[in-house]
C-alpha cells in the first residue's frame, strides 16, 4: 500500500469488499448497510484516504451525513437528544454518525477531526467541552450546532433550554408549598446551565424573602451517588431542609433513596424536585416532579439550524433558547405541619392541570423538520 496516498482500492482491500461498494459506501449511494457504511468511513480515516469533498461540492454533491458527538453515551439526558436529532435528520434523508469523545484522549481527537472534516456534511454536538474540535471544524468550513453548553463558544449557534426560567419556576412551585427551607444540590458549574440553575436559585431565594443559608447549598457531580451523598448530609443538619432542589433528575433519584434511607418519606417530610424529565422520571416512586427540558424540539431546532448553516444561511452567532416546563407529579408536597411556621398544611398536591412554562428572552424561529 502507498502510505503517502492511500486510494479507494487500498480502502476496499480492508473492508474485504469490491471497490465498487466502497465508493457507494463513501459517497453513501442507496445499497450498502449502515454496518458497512460505518466500517468503510473509520478505516478510510485511519489510513488517512481522503475523498474529494471539493469535488463534491463544485458539483452541489453532500455526503448525507450529519455527526454527532458528546461526552456521554450512558444517561436519558443525551440519549434523548441523540434519539431526536437522529429522527430530526432522518425526516430529511440525512443519517447521523454518533461519536463519543474524552477530554484527555489526544490520538481520538485527531482521527475524529479527521474523519468530520471529511464525511460529515455538518455537526450537532452535545454538551461540548473542549474547544480544540470545533476551531477545526470551523477551520475546515464544517458548520457546527451546539446543543445546551455555549460558555466561550460564542461563535457557533447554539439551542438549548431557558435553564435559568425553569429553576426558578422549581424554586417558585417549592415556596408555593409553603417550603422555606429549600436546599440546592448543583452539578459541574463549568457546564452553562448548571451555573444558570444555581444563580436562579440564588435570585428566586432572595426575591422571595427567603433567608439565605449556604449550608443548603452544596456540590454533586449530577451523578445519582454523589446526590445520594450530597441528600445525606443536608439531612444530618440541625435545621434540615423541608424540600431539595436537583440540578438533575439523576441526581434527584439519589436525593429521594437518600431520604428514604433516613427513614423519611417523600413528599411527606421531604418534597424533591429534579431538571430534565427523562423517562425514568415518571416511573420511580414517588413519581419525581421535574422541569422539563423539549427535547424533541430542542433536537428539531438544532438541525434545522445545520441545515440552513449547510445551506449557506448566516446563523454564526444565533441562540435558540426554547422554554422549561414545571411538571408536577408525586414528589413535592406542601410543607409539614412540624415545620410550617403557618404555611398550609402538609400532604400531596394535585397535578396541575395547566402547566407552568418559563418565558426565555429569546423565541426560537419556525422549525421546518416536522417531527413528531
Amino acid at each position: 500500500m502507498n502510505k503517502q496516498n492511500p486510494t479507494l482500492a487500498d480502502v476496499a482491500k480492508i473492508a474485504g469488499i469490491s471497490q465498487m461498494t466502497a465508493s457507494r459506501a463513501l459517497n453513501d449511494r442507496p445499497g450498502v448497510s449502515r454496518q458497512t457504511r460505518d466500517e468503510v468511513l473509520r478505516i478510510a480515516v485511519d489510513i488517512g484516504y481522503v475523498v474529494n469533498r471539493s469535488a463534491q461540492k463544485l458539483s452541489g454533491g453532500r455526503n448525507g451525513i450529519i455527526g454527532i458527538i458528546t461526552p456521554m453515551l450512558d444517561n436519558q439526558f443525551a440519549s434523548e437528544l441523540i434519539l431526536g436529532v437522529g429522527r430530526a435528520a432522518r425526516a430529511v434523508r440525512y443519517e447521523t454518525l454518533v461519536y463519543t469523545i474524552f477530554d484527555e484522549d489526544r490520538d481520538t481527537h485527531r482521527s475524529l477531526i479527521n474523519l468530520l472534516q471529511q464525511f460529515a456534511d455538518g455537526v450537532v454536538a452535545i454538551l461540548p467541552r473542549e474547544s480544540i474540535y470545533f476551531d477545526a471544524l470551523a477551520a475546515a468550513h464544517v458548520p457546527v450546532v451546539l446543543i445546551d453548553q455555549r460558555g466561550s463558544l460564542t461563535t457557533f449557534p447554539s439551542v438549548s433550554v431557558d435553564n435559568y426560567g425553569g429553576a426558578r419556576l422549581a424554586v417558585e412551585h417549592l415556596a408555593e408549598l409553603g417550603h422555606r427551607r429549600i436546599a440546592f444540590i448543583s452539578g459541574d458549574e463549568t457546564i452553562e446551565g448548571v451555573r444558570d440553575r444555581r444563580r436562579a436559585y440564588d435570585d428566586a431565594i432572595d426575591q422571595l424573602g427567603i433567608p439565605r443559608d449556604s449550608a443548603l447549598v452544596t456540590t454533586g457531580d449530577l451523578s445519582q451517588m454523589k446526590a445520594f451523598e450530597a441528600a445525606s448530609g443536608l439531612l444530618k443538619l440541625a435545621d434540615p431542609p423541608t424540600a431539595i432542589f436537583a440540578a438533575n433528575d439523576l441526581s434527584a433519584f439519589g436525593v429521594i433513596a437518600a431520604v428514604r434511607e433516613s427513614g423519611l418519606r417523600v413528599p411527606d417530610d421531604i418534597s424533591v424536585i429534579g431538571f430534565d424529565d427523562i423517562p425514568m422520571a415518571a416511573q420511580v416512586h414517588p413519581a419525581l416532579t421535574t422541569i422539563r427540558q423539549p427535547f424533541q424540539q430542542m433536537a428539531r431546532a438544532a438541525v434545522n439550524t445545520l441545515l440552513a448553516s449547510i445551506d449557506g444561511a448566516e446563523a454564526a452567532a444565533a441562540r435558540i433558547t426554547l422554554p422549561a416546563e414545571l411538571v408536577v407529579r408525586d414528589s413535592t408536597g406542601r410543607v409539614p405541619d412540624s415545620r410550617s411556621k403557618g404555611a398550609t398544611r402538609r400532604g400531596k398536591i394535585p397535578r396541575e392541570v395547566r402547566p407552568k412554562r418559563s418565558q426565555p428572552s429569546i423565541v426560537p424561529p419556525q422549525h421546518r423538520t416536522e417531527v413528531e
